[in-house]
């Protein structure tokens, strides 16, 4: 088996990071490094693989504050939107494409939790590394609401261009799950199940009284 996959526990607030790579080129990519940059290191070095980008999903300190550590102990490059705040090596735009190893990693801009958000899609497996942007049962929050409006038409995107069948793996682990899908979250998900952004606004308007009318986390 070439890929390897796996979703790193990093600390913070419940955060997740990723380790993508190709075994047969013994190449990785680290995503959102965050609290345990050494973690991503020791996991590499077990699967004799480099680490040789790291890639941001957006440019939130609880994200990128590993950055610079496994840098220093890989000599990756970081890989991210050119607006990110940390700033980055490499930018990554809508569409953007980065090989690893005979894997391929597409780049979909999707702001609205932030503006530089993006989410890294690999067709092959169908795997979807979503940051932020999509949780298991939830969304990530926004500021305004132009944010929110931003966040909405990135949303319906996603929906419409991935296939149902794609697993999506999160920022934290926030929700009933580790992962999911996108039809598990077509089904499941209140913000994804709304028919129009006014329905959406009024939900992230009134999500506490939501999650304790149901329940939720």
């Amino acid at each position: 088996m070439n890929f390897v996959f796996e979703q790193l526990r990093t600390g913070g607030d419940r955060n997740f990071g990723y380790l993508v790579g190709d075994r047969s080129a013994g190449v990785a990519v680290a995503v959102d490094p965050s609290f345990n940059p050494d973690l991503f290191k020791t996991r590499a070095d077990a699967q004799r693989l480099s680490i040789t980008h790291v890639l941001n999903t957006h440019g939130h300190a609880d994200h990128t504050n590993g950055n610079d550590r496994l840098v220093d102990i890989t000599g990756a490059i970081v890989a991210a939107h050119p607006t990110s705040p940390e700033g980055c090596d490499m930018p990554l735009v809508d569409g953007s494409t980065l090989a690893v190893g005979s894997f391929e990693i597409q780049v979909f801009h999707v702001p609205g939790h932030c503006p530089d958000h993006l989410l890294f899609w690999l067709p092959g497996p169908k795997v979807a590394l979503t940051g932020d942007h999509i949780f298991v049962g939830k969304i990530g929050g926004t500021s305004t609401q132009e944010a929110a409006r931003d966040e909405w038409e990135s949303l319906e995107r996603v929906l419409r261009v991935l296939p149902d069948d794609t697993t999506i793996w999160p920022g934290h682990d926030y929700g009933c799950r580790a992962a999911s899908t996108i039809a598990l979250e077509k089904a499941n998900n209140p913000f994804l199940t709304v028919t129009d952004f006014g329905a959406f606004l009024a939900l992230k308007r009134d999500w506490a009284e939501f999650k304790a009318e149901h329940g939720l986390a």
